[in-house]
């Protein structure tokens, strides 16, 4: 028989789960998270830097550890994604050779080339989505689902007047998260009659592909399922004559504090730095500094 950590799907996501611990990045106006988000993520994905975007780890990891949550848990998605991430960074290594002026060509076989460029973009790539993953691990541990709900639709209220739906689509945004531990649930327990009439979903990391080629006919029921809790809700709003967002009115009126603007313009600071060290490409200077020294 599997073991019974097998099928306990929710326990091995950190991302969306809410951790009350009362922290200041908790107590936070959920507006200025979420523009903190966008700009991180925009930094990831602007940086070419080994430098900035260590930089940015180690602000991520700073607001983990403010937060009071273990990094044991923020770590949890990074590790069950360490063969996907693997798999994109030798694909970048061996497909993108990025023969420019100044690369070294450090392997060379048939059409496949490996060059000091090519590796450095592969620890890019990796960097990257690390950064990426924990700080979407840091925002869900900080920011409960009604407070998302709420930032994101204060963040958009200005443009209702150019008849942008702000509330639907905070209303949309904050289903979709609720909805994920019900669908984790569904699917544990599909998984588990699976396994009770004798399918077998591999064990260990070396069933990496057996588990996917198993666990793929799930998704047949998985959906039915989603459709039918889809079609109470629907029921459900209907019969409490849900109109929209329009002409309503809001008991919830968020309100930016000190500790806000701090936190935004110094988190603006942080960015901007690492911005301007991928800019600068302080990464060439660093190495030839090393290379001076030996």
């Amino acid at each position: 028989m599997p073991e019974k950590s097998e099928f306990e799907l929710f326990v091995k996501l950190s991302i969306g789960q809410y951790m009350p611990t009362g922290s200041v990045i908790h107590r936070l106006d959920p507006r200025v998270k979420l523009l903190l988000g966008i700009l991180l993520i925009g930094a990831c994905i602007s940086s070419s830097s080994l430098i900035a975007l260590m930089v940015l780890f180690l602000a991520v990891i700073l607001g983990l550890l403010l937060t009071r949550v273990r990094l044991r848990l923020a770590f949890t998605a990074l590790r069950h994604m360490i063969i996907f991430l693997l798999v994109l960074a030798l694909i970048q290594v061996f497909a993108v050779p990025q023969l420019r002026e100044g690369a070294v060509v450090i392997w060379h076989r048939s059409i496949f080339k490996v060059t000091d460029r090519s590796i450095i973009s592969g620890i890019l790539l990796v960097l990257r989505f690390a950064v990426i993953v924990l700080g979407l691990s840091l925002f869900s541990f900080s920011t409960s689902t009604t407070e998302l709900m709420h930032g994101i639709e204060h963040l958009l209220r200005p443009f209702q007047k150019i008849r942008f739906p702000a509330h639907e689509l905070a209303l949309t945004v904050n289903i979709s998260i609720r909805f994920l531990p019900i669908l984790i649930g569904e699917a544990e327990w599909l998984m588990k009659a699976q396994a009770s009439r004798g399918a077998d979903f591999g064990r260990g990391k070396r069933n990496f592909i057996r588990r996917i080629r198993k666990t793929l006919p799930l998704f047949v029921p998985l959906f039915i399922i989603s459709l039918k809790h889809a079609q109470n809700l629907i029921e459900a709003m209907e019969s409490r004559c849900y109109m929209g967002g329009e002409g309503r009115t809001h008991l919830i009126r968020l309100h930016a504090e000190l500790r806000d603007y701090f936190a935004f313009f110094l988190s603006i600071a942080v960015v901007s730095a690492a911005l301007f060290l991928s800019f600068a490409h302080i990464d060439k200077a660093v190495w030839r500094w090393i290379s001076a020294q030996f």
